[in-house]
């Protein structure tokens, strides 16, 4: 029998949103869901330089920089990288977990959504479209982890 995801468990998220200086509060609507598998969430600290056009965020002693200008990137990059970081930084605290914090979609429609590794495995297999399986963001673009094809 198949798994069907239960999409009225999606973290709605927005790509675009993280990374236009969104990924604390995106990460602070996570943290109510994330309690259930960790007793005390990380901070997340935002640091944002609007003149040098600079976007870091820092979580337990881990810095992730989503634009500057030493890193030349589109906006399709610069969502990749603020989606990474986000997955990265409550994955991370999920280590000792069976549960990881799984991407849904991507782009304006992204979503995420807790699954242990099994039930990923039994979702791709009853999913018939590669774009519709739960993944884990990488930074390899373009598609930065999101199955397709």
């Amino acid at each position: 029998m198949g798994f069907a995801l239960d999409y009225e468990k999606l973290i709605h998220l927005d790509a675009e949103e993280l990374a236009e200086r969104g990924l604390r509060e995106a990460y602070v609507s996570i943290v109510p869901h994330l309690r259930r598998y960790v007793p005390e969430p990380a901070e997340v600290l935002e640091i944002i330089e609007p003149s040098a056009q600079t976007y870091f965020v820092e979580c337990q002693g881990v810095g992730y920089l989503i634009y500057s200008p030493e890193i030349p990137c589109d906006e399709g990059q610069i969502w990749g990288r603020a989606t990474q970081a986000l997955f990265k930084i409550v994955n991370n605290q999920l280590a000792k977990s069976e549960y990881r914090l799984f991407a849904i979609n991507g782009g304006n429609d992204l979503g995420g959504m807790f699954l242990t590794q099994a039930e990923v495995d039994t979702a791709r297999h009853s999913l018939p479209r590669k774009e519709d399986w739960p993944y884990l963001p990488t930074l390899e673009g373009p598609w930065y982890g999101q199955p397709h094809g």
